[in-house]
């Protein structure tokens, strides 16, 4: 779900450690924007220069309801999506056949849906706020720290890596099974210590180096093999970079940030140098993984 900063109002994106990608301490500041020649126009009064006493009968802004100092806080978003789902659900055809719950969640809105024969359908929207006119955003993610503060906005690229996937579609075949092979291989790691990004990450740079029509069904099995084989490549390398960073086959059409490029980048398998015995045992799972 796409977040712009309303009326009145301005988002300042603060990204994490300088050069390093992905920005994981990445934060929102909202500030107030003037809008004194727009008031009587917009019927509302300008938030940076009106008095307290003149704003009593204003709805709040949003440094009131959604923030936490000056930045926009996650878990106040997480838990104001929903009472807007909520509100909307009734006016939706939808609701005549089927049934709404929330789930709780912190970083994101989760909505479970039940219909008439008792069939069920799980949904997560997570927020996100554009960087620039990039396809990279700042998002409401949940990191791999042990603890996220509310006020940390992940750098995410998933906007991005959907955009290469589209990409792909629109060259490859119509019968073109990547993604079913991405999916069979995430069920068969299901139960293993490799996360589904990862493999995304493998699949992604799999596809930018082989031919589109190689990804035919007919060969489903040996593609498959393919995405397993490079996998223990990057496990025995202990390095996996991240697909959009430096890498020459990302389209044009695929909007990056100034200086993406060249960001410093870290490997999503920088863990394994770090500690040797971890190691060692990713790849005693990766044989028990083969040898099924």
């Amino acid at each position: 779900v796409l977040l712009t900063a309303p009326h009145g109002h301005v988002f300042h994106l603060e990204l994490g450690t300088a050069g390093q990608w992905p920005a994981r301490n990445s934060c929102i500041c909202v500030e107030f924007q003037c809008t004194c020649g727009e008031e009587q126009e917009m019927g509302k009064l300008c938030f940076l220069h009106s008095s307290q006493d003149q704003l009593r009968n204003q709805e709040p802004s949003l440094l009131d309801t959604l923030c936490t100092g000056s930045y926009l806080d996650v878990e106040k978003t997480a838990r104001w999506l929903p009472m807007l789902v909520r509100a909307a659900w009734t006016s939706l055809p939808e609701s005549a056949a089927h049934q709404l719950k929330v789930l709780p969640s912190s970083r994101s809105c989760r909505l479970h849906l039940t219909d008439s024969f008792n069939q069920t359908v799980f949904l997560e929207m997570m927020f996100g706020v554009q960087q620039g006119d990039s396809d990279i955003f700042l998002s409401t993610q949940q990191t791999e720290a042990i603890f996220t503060s509310s006020t940390t906005w992940p750098q995410s690229c998933a906007v991005a890596e959907a955009a290469f996937f589209r990409h792909v579609a629109t060259h490859a075949q119509e019968d073109s099974f990547h993604l079913r092979c991405m999916q069979a291989c995430a069920c068969i790691l299901v139960g293993y210590n490799f996360s589904a990004y990862k493999l995304k990450t493998v699949v992604l740079h799999l596809l930018a180096g082989t031919p589109l029509e190689s990804w035919h069904k007919s060969i489903l099995h040996q593609r498959m093999d393919d995405i397993v084989q490079y996998l223990r490549r990057f496990l025995e390398e202990k390095h996996l970079d991240h697909f959009l960073t430096g890498n020459e086959a990302v389209p044009a059409e695929i909007v990056l940030p100034q200086g993406f490029e060249v960001a410093r980048l870290l490997s999503l398998f920088q863990h394994l140098v770090q500690e040797p015995a971890n190691h060692v045992w990713v790849l005693r799972e990766f044989k028990k993984l083969q040898d099924r």
